[in-house]
């Protein structure tokens, strides 16, 4: 009598589950890279390429560049947005290594590798290896590719550097000979002052020696009480230049982040000039009515009829509370934070008020923007509406939406085989020489 037969073990035929996942995964890749090889078509077509000009089409949607514009409106981190403005501007260069993009063979981030570092004519050269490497052996591979010669590096130049701690901030600056003699000469001018006004008050029988404040002369007697403050160094002297500089400055301009400009307007013909300099036009005007330190005459038949009035300009308390309010620059996609401008939506001129509700943050560039007419800002400043030059309302929203079509139909992208590269069997990219023609 045969032995009873095992019953059939179904699962250990059934495909594993992560394998099933992975299937689902290469699917999409493929369906993502294809997405991203229409989205780059796009910017490219965006950025001029196929019109019969050549001109771009995004320089009149506000955005200082190409991949700010594509970070706002595909919702993207700026760091993605400039890998696929890399591959748009190359797209017809790496011929071979954009179709595998549009066919889902390869990914954006493998492709913009080459993009941002290949040499030029390298298409030929990566088209199969981007298929199966990964991102980080394609770095790999384009740094061994052979660079020209550096041209010879400049004179070292000034450079002020800050490195943060918990308690403490440490500085590091470096100067030409010249004004490294002027600095030390003014920090030991304030060290010698700090030095005479400490020993006039706290050591009038000379026992230390100014050369080592931490020295005492043993043979000489003291009354320096043990209350005093302790003997001026090398850091009292710098902060003591700090502090005359500031208060120097703060003297001659009190809203000290900017320079004061002196303005002669015509109230009748509404025509400015700057104080023994050229005439300005309507746009300058109006800028420089905003936040600028401006002494502005008026005039009237060729007369001087007064001063402005001095609540045109920001001041410290309500610049404070515009900055917690704004943050940034307040026009869509623009995240700018460092010489914001104080804003009148109802301009200065045409009796807007400088108060909290009719201020905002621009950043310079989009503060000339607005002033030469190419974007529009609508208040007050809680409702404020902002608008390009076609009247288009700019949001800050991204351009994603569910999909009206079908996927792509393209096959799974399996991605990178994630093999250990052997580099000693690879062959680096040559730049092919440069035409003397």
């Amino acid at each position: 009598m045969p032995p009873p037969t095992a019953p059939l073990d179904r699962d250990r035929f059934a495909p594993k589950r992560i394998e099933v996942l992975f299937d689902k995964m290469a699917e999409l890749t493929g369906q993502r890279n294809a997405i991203d090889g229409r989205l780059v078509e796009i910017i490219a077509e965006i950025d001029g390429a196929g019109s019969a000009d050549g001109n771009s089409l995004w320089g009149a949607t506000g955005c200082r560049s190409l991949a700010g514009l594509v970070a706002w409106k595909a919702g993207v981190s700026p760091r993605r947005a400039e890998t696929m403005v890399a591959v748009a501007h190359r797209l017809s260069e790496l011929g071979r290594c954009a179709a595998g993009l549009r066919e889902g063979r390869v990914s954006l981030d493998q492709i913009g590798v080459i993009a941002e570092r290949g040499g030029p004519g390298c298409d030929e050269h990566y088209a199969e290896l981007v298929q199966h490497a990964t991102v980080s052996q394609l770095r790999t591979a384009v740094k061994q590719e052979p660079r020209p010669e550096p041209d010879p590096k400049p004179e070292p130049k000034r450079s002020f550097s800050r490195i943060e701690s918990d308690d403490y901030t440490t500085y590091r600056i470096r100067l030409p000979t010249v004004e490294a003699a002027k600095f030390e000469t003014a920090h030991q001018s304030h060290r010698d002052k700090l030095i005479a006004d400490w020993k006039r008050d706290h050591d009038p029988k000379d026992a230390i020696d100014p050369q080592d404040g931490d020295q005492y002369d043993v043979d000489a007697e003291t009354t320096i009480s043990g209350q005093a403050p302790p003997f001026p160094n090398a850091v009292d002297a710098f902060m003591s230049l700090v502090e005359a500089g500031w208060d120097a400055d703060v003297q001659q301009r009190p809203h000290g982040q900017h320079t004061t400009v002196v303005m002669h307007l015509d109230v009748e013909k509404r025509v400015a000039a700057l104080h023994l300099g050229p005439a300005l036009s309507d746009a300058d005007r109006r800028y420089l009515f905003c936040d600028a330190t401006c002494e502005v005459w008026f005039e009237h038949a060729g007369r001087p009829i007064g001063a402005g009035r001095t609540t045109r300009t920001v001041g410290r308390r309500l610049r404070r509370a515009l900055e917690h309010r704004d943050r940034t620059c307040v026009v869509p996609g623009c995240a700018a934070t460092r010489g914001l401008h104080a804003h009148h939506l109802v301009h200065w001129e045409d009796g807007g008020p400088t108060e909290l509700w009719n201020l905002v943050l621009l950043c310079p560039f989009h503060h000339r923007l607005h002033h030469r007419g190419g974007i529009t800002l609508t208040g007050p400043a809680d409702t404020l509406k902002v608008t390009d030059e076609d009247g288009e309302e700019l949001t800050n929203t991204a351009l994603a939406r569910p999909p009206t079509t079908a996927a792509p139909d393209v096959p799974p992208c399996p991605g990178p085989k994630g093999e250990r590269a052997q580099w000693w069997w690879y062959t680096p990219f040559e730049p092919p020489p440069a035409s003397m023609n």
